[in-house]
């Protein structure tokens, strides 16, 4: 996160969240901007056939959902993957400091043109037909695999169901312990 960016949360008040808990929801108007100061969030969708879809893991110095700073409403859930801290700031007060300040909308706009490079690298992946390409490049852009309680999170992130990554999974295993 570039330090322009950082600066505006400096300020900004903390929003402690638990492990699934939701700090806002689709449809929701949008009042805050905000940035991950610890944890980890994920910003979300559910699918009409019921599939979960993860579309953003915002990390430490990650502002979650940065198009809604232009946006009425919410089209996505953000939800913490892990005990999480997040600052918010008046989407009023974000938009008014941009406009003021030719460095910071700068800052900004790099920010949301890498969002645009990750989410353009995501859709590719998940454009991928077999689940072990969508994994291979997954894991070829420097992604590890996370504790064995928490595969449900890549599967979400590769757009499969959690079985298929599973299956996956234990398909590797096996070709590892043949050989």
């Amino acid at each position: 996160m570039q330090k322009p960016i950082l600066l505006l949360f400096q300020d900004a008040r903390d929003t402690a969240l638990t492990r699934g808990e939701t700090l806002f929801a689709t449809g929701e108007d949008v009042a805050n901007i905000y940035m991950v100061r610890s944890g980890l969030m994920h910003l979300q969708r559910h699918t009409t056939l019921g599939a979960h879809m993860v579309l953003q893991n915002a990390g430490p110095g990650a502002v979650v959902a940065e198009a809604s700073a232009y946006s009425p409403r919410y089209h996505c859930d953000a939800a913490a993957a892990e005990e999480s801290v997040v600052a918010g700031v008046p989407k009023a007060r974000f938009l008014s400091a941009l406009a003021g300040d030719p460095a910071l909308a700068e800052s900004w706009a790099t920010l949301l043109a890498r969002s645009v490079q990750a989410a353009r690298l995501r859709a590719e992946i998940r454009s991928l037909p077999r689940v072990a390409d969508r994994l291979d490049a997954w894991l070829g852009e420097g992604n590890a695999l996370p504790e064995r309680g928490r595969w449900q999170e890549v599967a979400a992130e590769l757009g499969v169901t959690r079985e298929a990554l599973y299956r996956e999974l234990s398909r590797r295993r096996a070709a590892r312990s043949r050989s």
